[in-house]
C-alpha cells in the first residue's frame, strides 16, 4: 500500500507559478510511474502530466504543455509538478497517483494509488 500526500496548492494570480509536491510513504515508490490529474467542479478528472519510474520519460496534456513540468526525486520518494503561467482555467483540485506497468499511463483507471488532492485556485 502506497500512501501519497500532496502539498503546495494555494491561491495565485493569473500568470503566477506554483510547485506541487507529492510525497510517497514507501521506498517502493521507485517502482511506480507517477501522474498528476486534476478535477474542477462539475467536471471529470483529467490527466495533466506523468513521468516514468526513472524520470527519463514524461507526457503532458496539450492544455499544459510548455507551462507545466513534472519531475521526481526517487531518493526522496517525491514527485513534483511545477506550474508556470497559470490561468484561471487551471483552477482545480490536483491529485497525484501511482501506477504500475512499463508504460506511462494517462487514464485514471490505470492508476492504483491516489493522494487526497490539493486545491489550486487561479484568480483573474
Amino acid at each position: 500500500q502506497v500512501q501519497l500526500v500532496e502539498s503546495g496548492g494555494g491561491l495565485v494570480q493569473a500568470g503566477g507559478s506554483l510547485r506541487l509536491s507529492c510525497a510517497a510513504s514507501e521506498r517502493t515508490f521507485i517502482r511506480y510511474n507517477m501522474g498528476w490529474f486534476r478535477q474542477a467542479p462539475g467536471k471529470e478528472r483529467e490527466f495533466v502530466a506523468a513521468i516514468n519510474w526513472i524520470g527519463g520519460s514524461t507526457e503532458y496534456a496539450d492544455s499544459v504543455k510548455g507551462r507545466f513540468a513534472i519531475s521526481r526525486e526517487n531518493a526522496k520518494n517525491t514527485v513534483y509538478l511545477r506550474m508556470n503561467s497559470l490561468k484561471p482555467e487551471d483552477t482545480a483540485v490536483y491529485y497525484c497517483a501511482a501506477a504500475g506497468g512499463r508504460e506511462i499511463a494517462t487514464m485514471p483507471v490505470e492508476y492504483t494509488y491516489w493522494g487526497q488532492g490539493t486545491q489550486v485556485t487561479v484568480s483573474s
